[in-house]
């Protein structure tokens, strides 16, 4: 197997009509970053339902979905489409996997309808990635009115050594509302592990979980969040991180209600922001739906967990300013 500490990071700025190189991180070891180049840009472009716990007004809730087969065929049932907007305007941040089309339409033609009640969503999305043709992309989508992104700071973990299938897009992200200060700030790492190669992949991921804390943005908030193929209790040595803790255990996160595969992973001491509310969102019992009906939808359920608006979960605390956000 190669080593693993092959491993560098790419910074890009993504839009839904292209995937562009604006930074480039030569890591030489998981211990040395090195800045290559870098400059900025900006891409502009949307009601909320109910969930189980009901949210204050000093918290957020990021989610992860993964919208099977998410291309051109899911696109042209408008009926899936108004499902897949209503579960995105339950929550402020979505990591979205298996975007899978030719075209770049996907995501601004989503947002489109997610924003058609007066919302104001937004979205970044990574490049066509995988071993084989069938490609999937990464994005996440967010509402602009209580996130923003700093797109200069969004990127790829690039992987010389072809260690994971799909390699993690990565964002960081300020909670809008506090001063710049005392805002929430994060890091998040979207992933989809190639279900063939789970448990290579997973002890990887630690690495990838070091790396991104260390990628000089100073940024000690940093949550893997996407389908890891696995439960809470088969990690590997992401898993095995001192005080890794994670928010979904024992529930099925699959519409068939059989397994569980998608997570939020963050450092239990670092993330102090956590409420310890998180959830699956059951959608064919929210929308009285057939299994059939639900699986046209997707065959993963959304996850999410809660987070405070301030830093250190408490106003009065001086957040991390890694570089400054855009819409």
């Amino acid at each position: 197997m190669p080593s693993k500490k092959s491993i560098f990071f790419v910074f890009a700025i993504v839009t839904g009509v292209g995937y562009f190189l604006l930074n480039k991180f030569d890591i030489q070891s998981l211990e040395q970053l090195r800045l290559l180049q870098g400059s900025g840009s900006t891409h502009p472009i949307a009601e909320r339902g109910p969930l189980p716990v009901k949210r204050s007004g000093e918290t957020i809730r990021i989610a992860s979905f993964n919208i099977q087969v998410f291309g051109q065929s899911k696109l042209s049932k408008s009926h899936v489409m108004e499902r897949l907007a209503q579960l995105a305007r339950n929550f402020d941040v979505v990591a979205i996997q298996e975007i899978r089309a030719r075209s770049d339409d996907i995501l601004p033609r989503y947002v489109e309808l997610i924003n058609a009640g007066g919302r104001h969503y937004d979205y970044v999305i990574g490049p066509r990635l995988g071993r084989s043709k069938s490609t999937e992309q990464y994005a996440f989508v967010f509402d602009r009115e209580s996130i923003e992104v700093a797109r200069d700071q969004l990127y790829t973990v690039e992987d010389p050594d072809d260690l994971l299938h799909r390699e993690p897009l990565v964002a960081w992200f300020r909670v809008r509302g506090p001063s710049a200060n005392e805002a929430f700030t994060f890091t998040l790492a979207n992933i989809h592990t190639d279900p063939d190669e789970v448990d290579l992949e997973l002890d990887i991921l630690d690495d990838v979980y070091w790396a991104v804390r260390n990628d000089g943005l100073g940024e000690d908030d940093v949550i893997i969040l996407g389908d890891f193929n696995v439960d809470d209790r088969h990690l590997g040595q992401l898993g095995a991180i001192a005080d890794i803790t994670w928010a979904i255990s024992g529930v099925p996160t699959n519409t068939r209600g059989t397994k569980s595969y998608d997570n939020l992973v963050f450092h239990r001491g670092g993330t102090t922001e956590f409420t310890g509310n998180s959830g699956v969102v059951d959608f064919m019992r929210q929308f009285n739906l057939t299994a059939e009906e639900a699986l046209e939808i997707s065959d993963h359920l959304p996850v999410w967990a809660e987070f405070s608006i301030y830093e250190g979960g408490e106003p009065g605390r001086v957040a991390t300013r890694p570089g400054s956000a855009g819409n």
